[in-house]
């Protein structure tokens, strides 16, 4: 008998309603968890006043902006992560630090399971259940909507009859998830893909097709991280932070493609990832400069099977630990500036200088 869970908290109707209903339907006490990856939008402590008006008996609020930026996101940096060759890894970065802050909860509080509001239908039920497993083989997961086939009329009858305090008429078209390294919208119109997308569906960019003034931005690594912009030393979530405002002001990072997900099935996804764009395309510009050519070649296949095995959920497996290391060893020296000039949709590298340079004029 499941007495204590742990459940990964958003505030949105779905997490909402399944603190009702693990309750319902398990008897368990629910301790809800919500994470600040740099999500924006409500304040963290109304975010936590909500789960516990819905039932939680306890309510952890988490600001691990800074954790996610130096210990997800940056490792992605130094291996060009580009899942598809195209897409910079925004949810899929985002569910292992969630994952270990859901554990760390569960092992405190003495939980003996772990939920999470996600449907059958996506990627993220296997990289939160695959990231217990991993980190707390022993914990059991359980998945409300997906396994109570929680339709969202089912989950709005659910919170108003149970007088849940839950704004339960706003409704987007577009299911998002948004952190510091990017947005992401899928349904709606989005899942024609023969439709083009409304400009309504951005929100971290500008249309790239409306003149503007171009913007030049130097990118100052170290080791394959980015320490500066304009020669400003930054803590990395400022330093992505400003870049998302500086490139998305120039319609950078708009992404539209159709994508294998892990699940067996493709969907048509729409990202925006300004500061996301202009850094790996600074970064993989900076290796062109330091990296000695074989290295360079087979770093190239690393970095794909290491961005594959972070969306496939498996950034806890023995694999992308063996292949961190190298990624490590190999960014050593990946150190200097790359001259960015920002301007319709594209940042594009316009300069490049390091101490380790191997060009030879």
């Amino acid at each position: 008998m499941t007495e204590r869970v742990v459940l990964a908290y958003s505030g949105g109707l779905d997490t909402s309603v399944a603190i009702g209903w693990i309750g319902a339907e398990t008897g368990a006490e629910v301790i809800a968890l919500a994470v600040d990856v740099g999500q924006g939008g409500e304040d963290l402590e109304v975010i936590r006043q909500r789960a516990l008006a819905c039932g939680a008996v306890e309510a952890i609020v988490v600001d691990a902006r800074e954790e996610f930026a130096t210990s997800f996101v940056a490792p992605a940096i130094k291996a060009n992560a580009l899942y598809m060759d195209r897409y910079p890894l925004i949810s899929s970065l985002s569910r292992p630090i969630i994952v270990k802050h859901l554990v760390a909860a569960a092992r405190e509080h003495g939980a003996d399971a772990i939920a999470h509001g996600c449907t059958g239908k996506g990627n993220d039920q296997v990289r939160f259940e695959v990231g217990v497993m991993a980190l707390a083989p022993n914990l059991r997961v359980l998945a409300p909507v997906r396994d109570s086939g929680m339709t969202r009329d089912k989950a709005i009858a659910f919170a108003e009859e149970r007088g849940l305090p839950i704004d339960v008429t706003k409704k987007s078209p577009y299911s998002i998830d948004q952190n510091l390294w990017g947005r992401t919208a899928e349904c709606g119109i989005l899942e024609d893909p023969w439709a083009q997308p409304p400009e309504d569906v951005f929100v971290y960019t500008a249309d790239p097709t409306v003149a503007r003034t171009p913007d030049e931005v130097t990118i100052s690594f170290t080791d394959g991280v980015p320490t500066a912009l304009d020669g400003r030393q930054l803590p990395l979530v400022d330093l992505i932070a400003e870049l998302n405002r500086r490139a998305g002001a120039h319609g950078v990072g708009r992404i539209d493609m159709i994508e294998d997900r892990l699940v067996g099935i493709k969907s048509r996804e729409i990202y925006e990832c300004p500061a996301a764009i202009t850094l790996l395309t600074a970064h993989r510009d900076l290796e062109d400069l330091t990296l000695e050519r074989d290295l360079a070649r087979f770093k190239r296949g690393i970095d794909q099977r290491w961005g594959e095995l972070v969306y496939d959920g498996l950034w806890y497996s023995p694999l992308k630990a063996a292949l961190d290391a190298f990624v490590d060893s190999a960014s050593a020296g990946v150190s200097g500036d790359v001259r960015i000039r920002l301007a319709g949709g594209v940042a594009q590298v316009v300069g490049r200088r390091s101490p380790h340079s191997l060009y030879d004029h």
